[in-house]
């Protein structure tokens, strides 16, 4: 969308606007003023992010009637899952892009290939074509959704930028319970598990939109016009070089953080549908009606967190937040009876409040130059402590026969990025981008 077809400055600074679809979002909360550009963005990116979000849950999801119908043995579970989760390496690279030729272009880019991607998963024939179909949408799902944070955490003002950031993550968390909406119904499909990858195809259909609506950051196109220019090889390796250089401490603490969570915490959630069903003998729509009618309660954990953190701050409320998510996830693998699902609420609630704070944190804290760079690599951190967790699992599992003994070992060591919280992470709340983290250089 070029300057021009933007509406005038005086209507896009309106912040009188509220928009039609905040009123079926009641787990936002009382939603600040913003702009009427700040709206808009937020409600296409969430557009987009929602659907990503569907196709990211659906493997765990059905991974019961995957495993069944690709003959996939049981001690390969962790293995291939583990295998999927490296698909989210290559985004990295996405994120390098978006810091040189902008986020809007690259956003719309990876909306077209994780959609296409999706769809294909349809018609898989084998658990290897399987893998490597997923293994590629989650690429250009994963960037989708760096880029998403990017970009409000760009677009927000100080004071509303945790609201902004817990805002997005509901509302894509809403993509999940589309996924579980449909799975309740997975047995009764034509196609079974391979209907709900087809489904995924939907955000073709609103790309054209987008181009047409989603604008620049105003934050990239101001550095752009004052950053230094460069040859074209000196460009690409800068944002990557410049990242560690800068601000290393933060680098180290933030990525500490992300892999210990990961590696700890990643096999819980992926195990989550096959534990109710295998071990409690849940079927697929008892577990479609927790997650709808319990995950409506743990999304209102993203904007109650944000919000909290931009008033109270943000290392108190993720260093409480973290506690009590590992918590509750030790707990939910080895409870029983009603409380499985008053602790699964917790687990997701808690998870959705801490991973809301650590965003805002990961996108604050290094410069507009690199920070696309900078997501990017978390999720290179990200996907090597979940993978390197999932194949701990496996170890594990051989070992003590028991995925859940083996998950709840593992979470154990969460209990250590809280206290890299407490002791490295700086505060962030209501402070300019610019303040907390200047371009050194």
């Amino acid at each position: 969308m070029t300057d021009r077809e933007e509406p005038p400055l005086g209507e896009e600074d309106d912040r009188s606007y509220r928009p039609r679809w905040l009123r079926a979002a009641p787990f936002l909360g009382r939603a600040p003023a913003l702009t009427r550009r700040q709206w808009r963005i937020l409600g296409l990116v969430a557009i987009v992010n929602l659907f990503d979000q569907y196709d990211l849950g659906l493997f765990g999801l059905a991974l019961k009637q995957i495993q069944a119908e690709l003959l996939i043995p049981e001690e390969q579970l962790g293995e291939l899952g583990a295998i999927v989760r490296l698909g989210a390496l290559p985004a990295f690279f996405f994120g390098v892009i978006a810091d040189r030729l902008g986020r809007r272009r690259v956003l719309l880019f990876t909306v077209v290939a994780y959609t296409a991607l999706t769809g294909a998963t349809a018609f898989a024939q084998d658990a290897t074509t399987f893998v490597i179909l997923q293994f590629l949408a989650r690429t250009f799902a994963v960037a989708e959704v760096m880029l998403a944070y990017v970009v409000i955490t760009e677009e927000l003002d100080p004071e509303n930028r945790g609201w902004g950031i817990g805002a997005l993550a509901a509302l894509g968390a809403c993509g999940h319970g589309l996924a579980l909406s449909l799975f309740a119904l997975v047995d009764v499909f034509p196609m079974g598990w391979r209907f709900l990858y087809l489904v995924g195809l939907i955000p073709l259909s609103i790309v054209a939109w987008l181009r047409r609506s989603l604008p620049e950051t105003q934050e990239f196109k101001e550095r752009k016009n004052t950053g230094p220019s460069e040859s074209t090889l000196s460009a690409a390796f800068r944002p990557i070089l410049s990242l560690a250089r800068m601000y290393p401490q933060r680098l180290l603490a933030v990525g500490a953080v992300i892999f210990l969570l990961n590696f700890a915490e990643n096999a819980a959630g992926f195990f989550g549908p096959k534990y109710l069903q295998e071990v409690h003998g849940w079927l697929p729509w008892h577990y479609s009606i927790l997650g709808l009618f319990g995950g409506f309660v743990g999304i209102f954990g993203g904007t109650f967190a944000g919000r909290l953190s931009d008033r109270l701050g943000r290392r108190p409320i993720a260093i409480g937040f973290l506690l009590a998510h590992t918590v509750f996830v030790v707990i939910f693998y080895n409870a029983f009876g009603w409380g499985l699902a008053i602790f699964w609420i917790g687990m997701i609630f808690s998870g959705m409040a801490a991973g809301v704070v650590l965003g805002t944190f990961g996108n604050e804290l290094f410069p507009t130059s690199y920070r696309s760079t900078a997501s990017g690599a978390r999720v290179v951190i990200a996907t090597l402590g979940g993978v390197l967790g999932l194949l701990t699992e496996s170890a594990l599992f051989l070992i003590l026969g028991s995925h859940w003994e083996a998950i709840s070992l593992l979470a154990l060591t969460a209990f250590i990025a809280p206290l890299i919280v407490f002791a490295f992470f700086p505060e962030t709340s209501g402070r300019e981008l610019d303040e907390i983290s200047p371009e050194l250089d």
